[in-house]
């Protein structure tokens, strides 16, 4: 068994990594907005939520720094593929953006449920940001299945893809 100093460790480089993630894909997702994609009301919804996202990475930006934990070392990797995710999820439209969103939030919920569970009194600063981040992204999947998210189809493809893929990052950014 680890002790906690390891897994909070382990915690705090794996969100940082994460929330970082989540600015990129919706950088990528107005990249395409701003570009091939012509839809001012998804493009207002993406930048409200980035705002979320970007308050949630300065916070394990400043973690990271305060108590000396390396990044991960796939930072630049994961930069380049929550762009291209990005991106990509919203040239297939408004449907494929809104998943994109979903599904990497339905990770994230369980995720960071899990580390609340496990953190205890002495890391309450830190349990308490994740909680509030947690209640964030929930109100992030809900509004993305409100504007059109779905599973019907081959959406279904896409959200096990995009799952799968955010369980692979988070299982690497831990340890690496």
């Amino acid at each position: 068994m680890k002790n906690s100093k390891t897994k909070v460790e382990e915690f705090i480089r794996v969100d940082h990594a994460g929330e970082r993630g989540a600015v990129k894909i919706y950088e990528g997702q107005l990249l395409a907005l701003n570009t091939l994609v012509k839809d001012e009301n998804l493009k207002k919804i993406i930048e409200e939520m980035k705002v979320h996202e970007k308050q949630h990475c300065d916070f394990f930006e400043k973690e990271i720094k305060k108590r000396n934990i390396k990044p991960t070392k796939f930072l630049p990797l994961w930069d380049l593929l929550g762009v291209a995710l990005g991106f990509g999820s919203t040239i297939l439209g408004k449907k494929a953006a809104m998943l994109c969103t979903a599904s990497v939030e339905e990770v994230i919920d369980e995720h960071y449920q899990n580390q609340i569970n496990h953190l205890g009194s002495e890391e309450k600063v830190l349990k308490k940001n994740i909680i509030k981040f947690r209640e964030d992204e929930l109100h992030h999947k809900d509004i993305a299945y409100e504007k059109g998210a779905t599973k019907k189809g081959l959406y279904s493809v896409m959200d096990k893809i995009i799952k799968t893929g955010s369980k692979l990052a988070i299982n690497i950014s831990e340890k690496i």
